[in-house]
């Protein structure tokens, strides 16, 4: 059985755009003076930190930490492009460049290191109150009612002597608390979206999503994120 090869045009662009963007950083870091095996090596920590970005922002959620690093990453990436468009002469490159090049690994360690080990911005959930249980009665304590003398038991003489009087009308039962409020209502449509980024946790993660999670990378209430996974279950 032969198989058919097909090329992706969009994967052909971005090999492309990526291996220019590869000797553009090269050149950029060899005219600072950075020679041999560490001008190579400047592109890579440049792709891989704004790498770790895009996927930070894909697992956890848009959040404050992982754009800034994506910023910085991307700013990198396009200055060595529009540098070496001949705007910039290699051959004498000015001092606060260098200053730049030659800090770069600096800044790629700390964000590299604080997007692998930093939590994500989520906001903690509202505490739920809880009343408290009502203390039980001392063993040694009697009932109100058993403290109360018995009451006396009347002479069937007078109760045969009295006149039967009006009978009084049954108690009505008590009226039946209001019903609960019901459920928080999802739109469909937020139920199809929450149900593809579900999928979409599960093939890359191997687990389901849980609600915190859920509510993280849809940006809901905590309240409203519950009524949807519930729905998910």
């Amino acid at each position: 059985m032969t198989t058919r090869f097909r090329v992706d045009a969009v994967l052909v662009q971005a090999v492309i755009a990526g291996a220019l963007s590869f000797a553009h950083l090269h050149d950029l870091a060899a005219a600072a003076g950075q020679d041999g095996w560490k001008a190579w090596a400047y592109p890579v920590s440049v792709d891989l930190l704004l790498v770790a970005a895009w996927r930070r922002l894909r697992t956890d959620g848009p959040s404050r930490l992982a754009w800034c690093w994506f910023l910085i990453a991307l700013v990198a990436s396009l200055g060595a492009n529009v540098a070496t468009a001949g705007l910039l002469d290699l051959g004498s490159v000015p001092a606060w460049l260098r200053i730049l090049v030659a800090a770069w690994p600096a800044l790629a360690f700390m964000g590299g290191t604080l997007l692998a080990h930093s939590s994500a911005d989520r906001p903690s959930a509202p505490p739920t109150l809880s009343t408290p249980d009502p203390a039980p009665a001392p063993a040694g304590k009697l009932s109100p009612a058993a403290d109360q003398p018995a009451a006396a038991k009347p002479d069937p003489a007078s109760e045969s002597a009295a006149a039967p009087g009006p009978e009084e009308p049954p108690l009505l039962p008590a009226a039946a608390p209001p019903p609960a409020s019901s459920a928080v209502p999802v739109p469909a449509a937020l139920v199809d979206h929450a149900r593809k980024v579900a999928a979409d946790h599960e093939e890359r993660t191997g687990a389901p999503i849980d609600a915190e999670t859920l509510r993280a990378r849809l940006g809901v209430p905590p309240q409203l994120a519950d009524a949807i996974a519930a729905r998910l279950a």
